[in-house]
């Protein structure tokens, strides 16, 4: 029994983030869902960081009291964690959901990694080693994200019926407008537009992951650094949401989709 215990406690990173991958799956399909009801992806955004630095303000401060001081540069590099890693990332990749779909999104996230590996590389902060078994492998998983996305992308094959559950969430569409959105989603414009859009919030999530790596080295608060790129994020995705989103009634949330959808988003963010 111990044995076993020992295991369960060794694999809980890998149980945590086989989580998190459910979660955002959940996450995914809810964005998508409010998209298709009529709900600004701008609004969305701006409510979930709020939504966010509003829980994780108040956790930092009671669980790291001691903290160190913050400076100007941590202050920056939370600023980047927020535009990067939350309001531009988050705005592009939902631009991609509403374009293409939630398969195709979840799917083209698959090139964070890859697309990280290539930045540390630039940046100096891996070693590309050809020589050894893992620089080989490092590389080729690379270059198979690349492929894989770029198939995904550009090929468009035949539709599989494996299992009808015969669940239609957007029942209250009608036939006639779930068809149209079908098929606006197989448009080459519209497809490859959102390809660009996903392409660029790997980018800008993998420059996220650099950044945050830098400010942990600094400001090793996991608790108060999160609670800052929520705050910083919420501050941006407001100012752009603002701006750009003049319908009013696109902020009024109810006992409905809407809220469920912003509710929902905050956890896997904190």
């Amino acid at each position: 029994m111990e044995k076993i215990w020992n295991c369960v406690y060794e694999l809980r990173p890998l149980m945590f983030m086989v989580t998190v991958q459910v979660v955002f799956t959940g996450v995914n399909v809810l964005y998508k869902l409010a998209a298709n009801d009529g709900m600004s992806l701008r609004v969305i955004v701006a409510y979930r960081f709020v939504f966010a630095a509003v829980f994780m303000v108040p956790l930092a401060l009671i669980v790291e009291r001691k903290r160190p001081k913050l400076t100007w540069t941590v202050l920056l590099q939370a600023f980047l964690c927020g535009l990067l890693g939350g309001s531009l990332s988050q705005n592009l990749y939902l631009e991609s959901l509403a374009l293409t779909s939630a398969t195709f999104a979840s799917a083209t996230t698959n090139l964070v990694p890859a697309v990280t590996f290539v930045l540390a590389v630039a940046f100096r902060m891996e070693k590309l080693c050809l020589n050894t078994m893992s620089g080989k492998a490092k590389v080729l998983g690379t270059l198979i994200g690349l492929g894989g996305a770029m198939l995904f992308t550009f090929y468009k094959g035949i539709q599989l019926n494996i299992l009808s559950t015969h669940l239609d969430l957007l029942h209250h569409y009608g036939q006639a407008t779930v068809g149209v959105m079908a098929s606006s989603h197989a448009a080459s414009p519209n497809r490859a537009l959102g390809a660009l859009a996903a392409l660029g919030s790997c980018i800008t999530y993998a420059l996220w992951l650099i950044v945050q790596t830098k400010m942990s080295e600094k400001y090793p608060c996991h608790y108060t650094s999160t609670a800052l790129m929520c705050v910083m994020g919420a501050i941006q995705s407001l100012a752009y949401a603002l701006c750009t989103e003049k319908d009013w009634s696109q902020w009024r949330l109810g006992w409905n989709l809407r809220l469920l959808t912003v509710a929902y988003a905050v956890f896997p963010k904190t």
